[in-house]
């Protein structure tokens, strides 16, 4: 038997019931936050939960057609995947559509489509296919910078369209890298750079350039029998220090006013509930509604009277939060638990290096978008438009967290063929 016409008990019945208790608390989630009592017809197009059942009944026909592929059609073709994908973000800028300040769509009549969110599926396709070459070696630096080229190149297409969101989850990428053994230095880098980056926001470069001064010094005099290099300390001192004195040019050169402003109001700099901070202070009054049993389905008063912008996209969760209240919270927080951790599980049972590499894309990829996009809607993390896969409202969103998820449940139903 081919294994394109494999038994559907090969697939992963967990991750597949997930998935639809997700897109089914989701659609749920999505009636309420965009619901019109003043439009009578449920099968109005002007009904965004209406359009959201036309893209998942389409997502199931995607579906379909994935789990009856090949499952060696993935990697043979992630090259090219990964080369359309790049071209599609190139066309945004001659011919997308800008929505809210974005360029990030290409408009087909009232219909939308943003190739970002399948960007990420090309990538997982093209990083696995690399990193699980024979000839690749990814312990080695040209290994590594080729790695990191693959991960970069979308990221900084997304970048000025401008989408620093989307851009953000490329980070997510750093987790298959780990698992195949890139040394964990870049990953403390990484975090070093971010601390160094949003300590230099609350304190300044001065006081930021003292404190590494003075931890350097004590790390110093404690190792005085494994002394490291002098010069070895010197360039970590000059590094930070200049790191610490280009934030405020990067912070006020490179980011957007409104990006500085959601910055300024997460690190409590500045307070403005009336203008920026808007949408981030109605989505915790929502959550803040719904206490520990919420208030119940359509009986929301921050959701039913539309006082949060977006709930039906980037805000999702705060209607999660106001109707089904603590206990509906944590059940969505377990599903996406659930869901991360099987995909990893599973991703470790893989004889094939493709497959266990694009597993761990994926569960980094919806790890970032989940922990973002929940600490956007409390109020811990600044608002940078990351949707919540399989809830927030929106065609490409939903098929491409789709696409990413059966991929790699087609390519897991065919474990048992691997040699």
């Amino acid at each position: 038997m081919s294994t394109g016409s494999r038994s559907v008990g090969s697939f992963d019945w967990a991750l597949i019931l997930i998935y639809l208790a997700l897109i089914s608390i989701g659609w749920l989630s999505i009636y309420s936050a965009s619901y019109n009592p003043e439009i009578e017809n449920f099968f109005s197009l002007e009904n965004l939960h209406f359009k959201q059942l036309i893209w998942i009944g389409l997502g199931f026909i995607i579906i379909t057609f994935i789990l009856f592929l090949d499952s060696k059609f993935f990697e043979r073709f992630s090259s090219l995947i990964y080369v359309v994908a790049i071209l599609s973000l190139l066309l945004l800028f001659p011919l997308g559509k800008n929505i809210n300040g974005a360029t990030s769509w290409f408009a087909f009549g009232s219909f939308t489509l943003q190739p970002s969110e399948f960007a990420k599926v090309a990538t997982a396709l093209a990083l696995a296919k690399y990193l699980s070459d024979i000839q690749t070696n990814i312990k080695t630096l040209r290994d590594q910078l080729r790695a990191f080229l693959i991960i970069a190149i979308p990221a900084l297409v997304i970048i000025p369209q401008p989408d620093p969101g989307s851009a953000l989850v490329y980070a997510a990428f750093f987790f298959p890298l780990y698992r195949e053994g890139i040394a964990a230095v870049y990953l403390i880098l990484g975090a070093s750079v971010v601390t160094l980056f949003v300590l230099t926001l609350l304190f300044g470069p001065l006081y930021i350039a003292l404190g590494v001064v003075g931890i350097a010094i004590l790390f110093f005099l404690k190792n005085r029998k494994r002394r490291p290099s002098k010069m070895l300390y010197l360039g970590i001192i000059l590094s930070c220090t200049l790191f610490s004195f280009s934030v405020n040019y990067i912070f006020e050169n490179v980011f957007q006013q409104r990006h500085r402003d959601r910055f300024n109001i997460v690190l409590g700099k500045e307070v403005d509930t009336q203008s920026i901070g808007y949408n981030t202070r109605q989505s915790e009054i929502a959550i803040g509604n719904g206490g520990w049993t919420g208030q119940g389905f359509l009986q929301g008063t921050q959701t039913t009277g539309k006082f949060v912008p977006e709930q039906d996209t980037d805000y999702i969760f705060s209607a999660v939060g106001e109707e089904w209240g603590f206990m509906g919270s944590g059940l969505v927080v377990v599903l996406f638990v659930l869901l991360i951790l099987r995909i990893i599980q599973l991703s470790e049972k893989q004889k094939n290096e493709f497959s266990r590499i694009y597993g761990y894309s994926v569960a980094g990829i919806l790890f970032i978008h989940f922990a973002v996009n929940v600490g956007m809607v409390t109020g811990l993390l600044p608002t940078i438009g990351i949707p919540l896969p399989f809830f927030s409202y929106g065609g490409s969103g939903f098929w491409g967290f789709t696409i990413l998820l059966f991929i790699f449940i087609k390519l897991d139903g065919n474990r048992v063929n691997e040699w």
